[in-house]
């Protein structure tokens, strides 16, 4: 398994010489496309960063998991779980070390931890995934493909903590 990307690499390499291209300018011919499109994506990429910086600092979204919580504990969703359920839809990088604290807090097989892992796996980092798809497009209409996709994450950990509970 560990040969698999040289080995991979190895046989682009072989099939373009063979082909007679030249690996290196076709490289540096894709690196000047990807420019672009990386100067495009990265406003929004860092405003997603700052806004959940923002949040955790100034105490907003310990204000707001407070707010919620009895509305994740009439969902099934663990308390213990909840500042996850917030930050997975900002960064996934945040949420990972989150899910590390929960399984090293209650341990591996713990309800909270399946009901953290799922809650994980079951969604994505809704807010970052949009700044990269829609930087590109000139009509910009995000309200809706935000809301179903929080809504879709929401629906996802609700029936993922209650699949945790019965098994």
């Amino acid at each position: 398994m560990k040969l698999l990307i040289p080995v991979l690499f190895l046989s682009v390499f072989l099939y373009a010489a063979v082909k007679k291209v030249k690996v290196y300018d076709s490289f540096v011919t894709g690196v000047k496309g990807a420019l672009p499109l990386l100067l495009s994506i990265f406003p929004y990429i860092a405003a997603v960063l700052m806004m959940t910086e923002l949040l955790e600092q100034s105490g907003v979204s310990d204000a707001i998991l407070k707010f919620l919580e009895p509305l994740f504990q009439a969902l099934g969703i663990p308390k213990e779980i909840g500042k996850l359920v917030l930050l997975k839809p900002f960064s996934g990088s945040g949420s990972t070390a989150l899910v590390d604290e929960i399984i090293a807090s209650y341990g591996a097989d713990s309800r909270i931890a399946r009901c953290a892992c799922v809650c994980y796996g079951s969604s994505e980092t809704v807010f970052y995934i949009g700044a990269v798809y829609f930087s590109t497009v000139k009509e910009k209409k995000l309200a809706l493909p935000i809301a179903i996709s929080l809504f879709s994450s929401l629906i996802a950990t609700i029936f993922g903590c209650f699949l945790c509970r019965i098994l």
